[in-house]
């Protein structure tokens, strides 16, 4: 059987927390909203507001084999949606999107991320995490594209498909897998990352010119670890890139989730400048799902886990990367669990969706007044680049299963 990690769609069996560098001291955080269905990504509105994308839980429509768990189908329903958080409330403004999920409403794709244009019109990622071959059975439906949103009107319009993109071209000839994760608005052309296709992708905001910009190479374990135990034979797993965030120096900079058995200390973080080449800016982490610069030119990466996926504990960090290498854990455990994005807000607080893999069970927390301790230099390796300043349980590789 062919098992694809395609992205984050989270089952709820699997994270902890890595053991090889310093404990950060506990980090306050608050709740500003809760009861979401599978929270995903999050970004502040033109009118202050944080907006963040629910997934939702599937429904009882039309089913598509699901690539990560075996004999099971991910159904479809109409549950996504987009929360707006502000003025101590939160308010579905944006309900009836698509969403794919197994029968329990995990293993969920759908609204992944939202982002606003200079005009304050919002795109939004739709999610996918299958082969883009059978999404025809589904019936007519936005899931694999790039939507534009009117909140006033509960309506939208699809910008660009980009697992018919995967189908078509399928830019790093792997498996045809196709999910929609993350996306940024660079002046007039939107920029995504699509974790099925493991490829960064750009078009106009007007749809056009879709092309791929880079695409995220696999790589080979000499010694990987599975839960069965430890084996001598290389292993090849796929990159599953999850965000991407701009720099101060014009380059993206694009965030790794890494594919079964999710390796600890294998993450990585590339970047990739105007020659479309991605390079390792930092490595050494352990399944990232989100990246956010500061104004300072800290870069601020999420873990969705802090040891290999198939180990159980949910226990997850946000880590601040100076521009010097540094390397500093805001936050570990101590409540956050499974989280899926961050972003940094005008106050300078840390706002992150938390327990992404759960229906309505997410949240969405404010990060307030961390204290925080260096990690260990011995741990990770920091790859500065010159003039550099600056998410299904998800198989996406050939595996045999018993």
């Amino acid at each position: 059987m062919k098992l694809k990690l395609f992205g984050i769609t989270f089952l709820s069996v699997c994270i902890a927390a890595f053991t090889g560098t310093k404990a950060a001291e506990a980090a306050s955080f608050s709740v500003i909203a809760d009861g979401l269905d599978n929270a995903r990504g999050l970004t502040f509105g033109p009118d202050g507001s944080l907006y963040v994308t629910e997934a939702g839980t599937g429904g009882s429509g039309a089913c598509v084999p699901s690539p990560s768990v075996q004999d099971q189908s991910l159904c479809y329903g109409t549950t996504g949606a987009v929360t707006k958080i502000g003025n101590g409330t939160q308010e579905r403004i944006l309900t009836g999107l698509p969403s794919l999920a197994l029968p329990d409403g995990t293993d969920t794709s759908g609204p992944q991320d939202i982002k606003f244009d200079a005009s304050g019109k919002p795109y939004i990622a739709i999610g996918y995490g299958s082969n883009p071959t059978f999404r025809g059975t589904l019936g007519n439906t936005d899931l694999g594209k790039i939507i534009t949103a009117n909140f006033n009107t509960n309506s939208w319009t699809s910008v660009a498909d980009l697992a018919n993109y995967e189908l078509v071209n399928n830019p790093d000839k792997g498996d045809v897998i196709s999910n929609p994760f993350s996306l940024l608005l660079d002046g007039n052309r939107v920029v995504v990352i699509d974790a099925g296709a493991n490829a960064l992708l750009g078009f106009g905001t007007d749809g056009s010119n879709l092309n791929a910009i880079a695409t995220i190479p696999r790589q080979t374990l000499t010694n990987p670890v599975f839960p069965s135990g430890a084996s001598s034979s290389p292993f090849e797993i796929q990159a599953v890139p999850t965000n991407v965030a701009k720099g101060s120096d014009g380059a993206y900079y694009i965030s790794q989730l890494t594919g079964f058995p999710f390796p600890e200390g294998e993450a990585k973080i590339y970047r990739v400048g105007s020659d479309g080449q991605p390079t390792v800016y930092a490595d050494g982490f352990t399944q990232i799902t989100d990246l956010a610069f500061d104004t300072e030119g800290n870069l601020y990466a999420l873990q969705y886990a802090n040891q290999s996926l198939w180990k159980g504990n949910l226990d997850a960090s946000v880590i601040k990367i100076a521009p010097d290498g540094t390397r500093t854990n805001i936050l570990s455990g101590n409540g956050l669990e499974s989280p899926t994005a961050l972003t940094i807000g005008a106050d300078g607080a840390i706002y992150v969706t938390n327990r992404g893999d759960r229906p309505g069970l997410g949240q969405v927390i404010k990060i307030e007044n961390p204290k925080s301790v260096p990690e260990s230099t011995s741990t990770f390796s920091f790859l500065a680049l010159a003039g550099a300043v600056s998410v299904t349980l998800l198989r996406k590789g050939k595996v045999k299963m018993a």
